[in-house]
């Protein structure tokens, strides 16, 4: 896992090149339509049609290395490679390394790069490109021709490098929500609000039936504390902010440094997060004052609202998987223990803050252009959804079935960041150049909270260590 999650292909293939019969091993039978079946992910079987155009690629082994080390993460994506191995005959060799981040520079200059590689952060694909231009391979026409079809414009932009197409989109997660109470909600008589005024008006609402001797209970729960990645919790606010303060442009903009990080419109972004995160009025529910957000883990920083001294808590899909930590028993479903809404905008269609994974290629040769070709493709991404029955994992393609989503979130994230009039936008710290987005951004948002620095003076110093040019 990276900090915040938290953290193409590359060559054209050949039009005429067709799969011979023989690709599909173990006993295939042919398909309707002349093409071969073999088994698939969830034991059904593998139309090979789709598959054809990559051509018999027996006796080829395609190498991919991520930071995905552990073996029950890491199982799905093995298994997802299933059909692409039977189908093409080729073999995928895998390895999860949790020193992927600071092994993978070192490989490449060496010249011992894996063929593909998931890379967790596009600022880290970007530092990659730029620094070995001559041995990282742009996308090729297969990929780029899924991308285009299967994906929204933006997941293609965050993969581009100076106007070159590197990095496809693998994984994503939505970012943009508010955890809270069904139970507790229907309870207390509270509507979930569609508006940030309507946010703003609850949380109100909510400081005032707490009963004045109660100084644990609070609107909002919160925390930022990540070991050396500590603050980043408070970027995600402030990124989101971004987004309903100003317009999505500006938001590129500010990514870019086309704007200074000083802006009157970042500035008035982290004062709105402020607003929340800054009132002792709203936080820390169960936890403390404000000072304490500072200090207490991301990991546990919702576990409030199950025990009735938080209601509300903003952090991203992923942050599914904890609540069970916190009891085994917790029912993570909409009339359940603790359930999710979107974090309200300006407008009823909020815009999302997503992140995501990407792919690099190393190797210029046809069975890593297929394989590519296939992690944009709809078969591999419901292949992988087949592959991940305990959830926790979804793609952007548009032709990603919803229905092999096994959790309610994951199906509300997919709606939310392929709906046609989504704004979407990527984590912008993971975006800038580390020293900032890794780096200033972190440590300014972390002393904005924990030592009450003023938002000019966090923003200020964030500008000035903006790498130069």
């Amino acid at each position: 896992m990276t900090s915040k999650t938290k953290r193409g292909i590359f060559v054209a293939l050949s039009a005429g090149a067709v799969l011979a019969v023989s690709a599909c091993s173990g006993g295939a039978t042919p398909a309707p339509g002349g093409s071969t079946a073999s088994g698939g992910t969830d034991g059904s079987a593998t139309d090979c049609a789709a598959f054809e155009s990559y051509g018999d690629l027996s006796g080829k082994t395609v190498t991919v290395y991520t930071s995905i080390a552990s073996d029950a993460e890491a199982e799905p994506h093995i298994d997802a490679f299933v059909p692409f191995e039977e189908c093409t005959g080729a073999k995928v060799e895998y390895e999860g390394s949790r020193e992927f981040e600071a092994q993978l520079p070192v490989r490449v200059k060496a010249g011992n790069a894996p063929d593909l590689a998931y890379i967790p952060q596009p600022g880290l694909l970007q530092t990659l490109v730029k620094e070995n231009a001559d041995k990282v391979v742009p996308v090729g026409e297969a990929a780029t021709a899924n991308v285009d079809k299967y994906y929204k414009e933006f997941w293609k932009s965050v993969g581009m490098v100076d106007g070159k197409y590197y990095g496809i989109p693998i994984g994503a997660n939505a970012k943009s929500f508010v955890w809270y109470s069904p139970k507790v909600f229907a309870e207390k008589g509270y509507e979930i609000p569609k508006t940030w005024a309507e946010l703003i008006a609850l949380s109100d609402q909510i400081a005032a039936d707490i009963p004045a001797d109660d100084t644990t209970t609070k609107p909002w729960c919160a925390g930022i504390e990540s070991g050396g990645a500590t603050g980043w919790p408070a970027t995600d606010w402030v990124e989101d902010m971004m987004l309903r303060v100003g317009t999505p442009e500006q938001y590129d903009q500010w990514v870019n440094h086309e704007i200074p990080f000083n802006d009157p419109t970042v500035v008035k972004a982290i004062d709105q997060a402020g607003s929340i995160l800054k009132n002792e009025k709203y936080v820390n529910g169960g936890l403390g004052g404000i000072t304490t957000i500072a200090t207490t883990p991301f990991t546990d920083a919702g576990f409030p609202i199950l025990d009735g001294m938080c209601f509300m808590h903003r952090q991203a899909s992923f942050y599914q998987a904890n609540w069970q930590t916190a009891d085994p028993d917790a029912e993570v479903s909409e009339n359940g223990d603790v359930w999710a809404f979107p974090l309200p905008g300006e407008s009823a269609t909020p815009p999302v803050l997503v992140g995501g994974e990407f792919a690099l290629a190393f190797r210029d040769a046809p069975e890593v252009a297929a394989l590519q070709a296939y992690l944009t493709s709809p078969e591999w991404s419901n292949a992988k959804a087949d592959a991940t029955p305990n959830g926790g994992w979804l793609s952007a393609n548009s032709e990603l079935d919803p229905n092999k989503l096994v959790k309610p979130i994951d199906k509300m994230s997919y709606e939310l960041i392929t709906a046609d009039d989504a704004v979407v936008r990527f984590d912008g710290s993971d975006l800038m150049p580390s020293a900032v987005g890794a780096g200033s951004f972190w440590k300014e948002m972390t002393d904005w909270i924990a030592l009450g620095k003023s938002t000019q003076d966090a923003a200020t110093a964030i500008e000035t260590s903006w790498p130069k040019q």
